[in-house]
């Protein structure tokens, strides 16, 4: 949880108490409007360019008279673009506001301009009455949950609190008095508490149902695009299952699925039949009701087996395959599962595989890979999905893949395909989707219509959706489609046969596709550019960030049209939405038809362009989320075009991965920069001399030291004699080859280079800069090579309160300069001391940058040795030998710090076998 407060020099801070003792704290209760403050605002310290800075300064005048340092804003605390944090922060919201001390309830539509007007009930009492923030669902809780509540004007007033106001209360809302006094919610039937939502609005639909979690103490994932009463179905479930056998499906049972029956037969008979974990693996072409078939399974199961847990797990990447992992700790009460620092995979799987007497179905969905790859992260640091399989004899797993490979591998020959439905179970498939029942008479053009769809329950889908949209006739569709068919044949001519490849120009999906994309363009071109837009950049996790429109409620309208017609897949809780795989394919097809594809990938990187974040560590989550657009859409342009745009856009790439440690990726691209600016602008203009120090510094960080020296020293030439040696540019080329120097054990020239760079940032930027600490914790790492403790100690010691006061405890900066202190005490044989920094940095880096990052490795390393030192060798080698392997896939196994790691644990288990003999 974080928490804001205003430091000693009125700056606004935000403080992440993940781990530590939460202090008293304020909380706000308000609507959203236009110009919210976010976290990422409060990093950059630009916030007061927002109209909601107001509402911050308010919470924290009045926290501040209620003697309460910090307070909590949800706008401003949570961080959106991080996934993980943004799941775990709603389903921890109603605890949040019910442990407030206070909780402030801002209300922009009740003026009060003088004190006067507040003893006057009359002035207030009727807009206070019509105020929407008692008409809104998720300000339910806020109500509720917190024992102080306080409600103020517009102009920040107290007007009352809950108790005082009791009465009034009830009667806006209904609400009970007693439960306005916090009796237990438990004394009041669920039912009631239902009620208690009936006559709130929400923006989306289903949030009816959600906003009463809390309420109720249940733990149910959001699924956005079920609709409200399948919510309530699914609440219901919930509620029924409270004692019995704890389940997590995210999606509320298909009522319009038909057919599979012997798949399901199949499945259903193979399932808890051995005496260890069974395995299966439901596989078939995208389209073919894969994801549909397991979801009707789970719920039969469900059904069928009262003692049987159910859970879905979206496998699809490393990050969704985290949350659902939290989820299912959560749900189950897993000792730990809210402790940040543990291995949620691992907590999960080992608490699944422990002997009991219940059963437990596990669905691993979208499962394309046996390595699965976070957002944020390389190849090399997939996570390996067998690690984390539990294994147990109560325990079945059953796998959707469209890849025939990873279905083998994971269930071996427990395999199910799925091809084409049968004609008639096609049938029903449409006539479950259609809103008007097919009569006798139009059977047999329903028959043709599902022979041109090729039985495709996707193509059947979206056929189904424009109908009931456009409320039209099968035959007038089927005319379409035919029509669209031969336009389709007849453009095929113009492709060569390497194009056809690449381009589906004829099946179900695509030309169902274009007759809803036809009919888009015409009434909402809004709509049908942000089809465009998706089609341009990776088909999940699209944010809404990226879709530009005039204000959000228009971006949401052009996205419901996109639904409405089956096209994308909405997913609120994360601000984003995912295409089909064949709906992307279809997508770029068509574009590259119309000759179209090359100038909307133009728009799209210069969109990209316009939301990507710089490399401050402050944005680490949006840039890892947007990574895999911005990679998508320039590995698909053309690099000898040397659009600026796309140039600012691979430079920009170029730099966060160097900030999140993926040296080989980011060389690639500073080479692209390095020679594009080079040609462009000449050897010696600044911004082809910076894209040379960053291409330096990538082969400093993959241990090329000869390279990074030659190309440093060239860098440093040039800047000197074109910029000056003042230049804060020569200053950092200076500090670089520096680096350099140190990581190849020349002190004194190391030295000599730190003293100078140090004194003149001092001078030029002052000594709260970030690249003056930069320099103080080099020239400080430099004396403690040279055996001067005293004098390291003492830089060290001013560095990291500088850090700690000026980026915050978590700043990369001030982890390494904690790094950088422990380590002096260690070569001071203060193990205790440096035991107790080691354990702190490698847990906080873990947390913010990963595990897999190379500064984790390092900081991993550096606590093996403190345990070493302190006689703890099992530990340390287990540490050790775990850094090592990790190495060898992030950084090589030819890096020198992985060289390093692998003599160190020869070295170590030689002296451990010493000793045992």
């Amino acid at each position: 949880m974080r928490l804001l407060h205003f430091d000693h020099s009125k700056r606004l801070v935000s403080i992440d108490f993940s781990g530590k003792s939460i202090p008293p704290y304020a909380i706000l209760s308000h609507r959203w409007g236009d110009s919210e403050v976010l976290f990422e605002d409060i990093r950059s310290d630009t916030y007061k360019d927002k109209e909601g800075h107001r509402k911050i300064e308010f919470c924290a005048e009045q926290a501040a008279q209620d003697q309460l340092l910090y307070f909590w804003i949800d706008t401003c605390c949570i961080d959106k673009w991080n996934r993980r944090e943004r799941s775990k922060a709603i389903n921890s919201m109603f605890r949040w506001y019910k442990d407030a001390a206070k909780c402030y309830v801002f209300l922009p539509d009740v003026s009060l301009s003088t004190a006067t007007e507040i003893a006057l009930r009359s002035s207030w009492e009727a807009s206070f009455r019509a105020s929407e923030w008692f008409t809104r669902g998720w300000t339910l809780q806020e109500l509720i949950a917190p024992v102080s509540v306080e409600f103020f004007s517009s102009e920040g007033r107290r007007i009352g609190d809950k108790r005082s106001l009791e009465q009034l209360v009830h009667e806006i809302t209904g609400i009970p008095v007693e439960a306005l006094r916090n009796c237990p919610l438990d004394g009041f039937p669920i039912s009631e508490r239902m009620e208690w939502a009936e006559n709130r609005e929400t923006t989306e639909e289903e949030d009816k149902v959600y906003c009463l979690l809390g309420l109720l103490d249940i733990f149910m994932p959001a699924s956005y695009g079920e609709g409200k009463e399948k919510a309530w179905t699914r609440l219901q479930l919930e509620v029924e299952a409270t004692n019995g056998a704890p389940s997590i499906i995210p999606f509320s049972r298909n009522d319009h699925f038909v057919g599979r029956e012997s798949q399901l037969a199949e499945l259903e008979a193979k399932l808890f039949g051995g005496k260890q974990t069974t395995m299966m693996a439901i596989t078939g072409p995208g389209g073919t009701g894969k994801s549909q078939l397991a979801l009707e399974l789970a719920y039969q199961t469900r059904q069928r087996i009262k003692n049987c847990s159910v859970f879905w797990i979206d496998a699809s990447d490393m990050d969704s395959l985290y949350q659902s992992y939290a989820s299912i700790a959560q749900k189950l009460d897993v000792p730990s599962w809210d402790d940040e620092k543990a291995d949620i995979k691992q907590l999960v799987k080992l608490h699944l595989s422990s002997k009991g007497a219940r059963q437990w179905l596990l669905v691993f969905d979208n499962t394309d890979g046996i390595n699965l790859e976070s957002s944020g992260l390389s190849t090399a640091g997939a996570v390996d999905l067998l690690d984390y399989l539990p294994q147990s004899e109560l325990c079945s797993i059953v796998f959707t893949t469209t890849n025939g490979d990873t279905a083998k591998r994971l269930a071996s020959q427990n395999i199910v395909e799925l091809g084409e439905m049968t004609p008639d179970t096609a049938e029903r498939m449409l006539e479950n989707y259609l809103n008007t029942p097919v009569s006798r008479s139009k059977q047999q053009e329903a028959e043709l219509l599902l022979q041109e769809l090729s039985y495709l329950p996707l193509a059947i889908v979206q056929a189904a959706a424009y109908i009931n949209t456009r409320n039209m006739t099968l035959q007038d569709y089927r005319s379409q489609l035919l029509k669209h068919k031969e336009e389709a044949l007849e453009h095929r001519s113009e492709f060569s046969e390497g194009k056809l490849q690449e381009c589906d120009t004829k099946g179900p999906v695509t030309i169902t596709l274009l007759i809803s994309m036809d009919q888009i363009r015409g009434s909402d071109s809004l709509a049908a550019d942000y089809l465009f837009l998706a089609a341009c950049v990776d088909r999940k996790d699209i944010p809404l960030d990226l879709l530009e429109a005039s204000s959000p409620r228009e971006r949401e309208d052009a996205i419901k049209v996109l639904n409405s017609y089956a096209l994308v897949t909405r997913r609120p809780a994360d601000s984003a939405l995912d295409l089909h795989q064949l709906v992307h394919r279809a997508l770029r097809s068509w574009l590259q038809r119309q000759e179209r594809l090359d100038q909307w990938t133009q728009h799209v990187i210069a969109r990209l362009l316009g939301v990507f974040p710089d490399d401050n560590h402050g944005s680490r989550s949006k840039w890892r989320r947007l990574l895999p657009h911005v990679k998508y859409a320039l590995s698909h342009s053309l690099p000898e075009q040397e659009d600026a745009d796309r140039m600012t856009l691979v430079w920009k790439c170029a730099m966060t991965l160097l900030s999140d440690g993926r040296y080989n990726e980011a060389e690639e691209l500073f080479v692209q920069v390095m020679e594009t600016r080079k040609r462009v602008l000449g050897d010696e203009h600044p911004d082809t001399l910076t894209s040379m120090a960053n291409l330096a510094s990538t082969y400093r960080n993959q241990g090329r030291w000869k390279e990074a020296e030659e190309l440093q020293a060239k860098d440093l030439e040039i800047c000197s004699r074109v910029l000056g040696d003042k230049h804060l540019d020569t200053l950092t080329s200076m500090a670089n080859l520096a680096s350099t120097y140190w990581n190849q054990g020349r002190w004194k020239e190391a030295e000599e280079l730190e003293v100078q760079v140090m004194g003149t940032f001092k001078r030029v930027l002052g000594d709260e800069h970030p690249d003056t600490l930069n320099s103080m914790a080099n020239l400080a790492s430099t004396y403690r090579n040279q055996g001067r403790w005293k004098e390291a100690e003492e830089l060290q010691t001013k560095d990291l309160e500088i850090c700690s006061r000026v980026l915050g405890d978590e700043h990369p900066d001030t982890l390494i300069s904690m790094a950088n202190l422990a380590s002096t005490y260690w070569n001071q044989g203060r193990w205790k001391e440096a035991e107790e920094l080691g354990v702190q940095v490698m847990g906080t880096f873990k947390r913010v940058l990963g595990d897999e990052h190379p500064d984790t490795l390092t900081s991993m390393a550096n606590l093996a040795h403190t345990w070493k030192a302190q006689g703890r060798s099992k530990e340390a080698i287990s540490l050790m030998e775990k850094c090592f392997e990790l190495q060898k896939q992030i950084l090589s196994p030819h890096h020198p710090n992985t060289e390093t790691s692998l003599k160190t644990l020869n070295e170590w288990r030689m002296g451990n076998l010493e000793i045992r003999t």
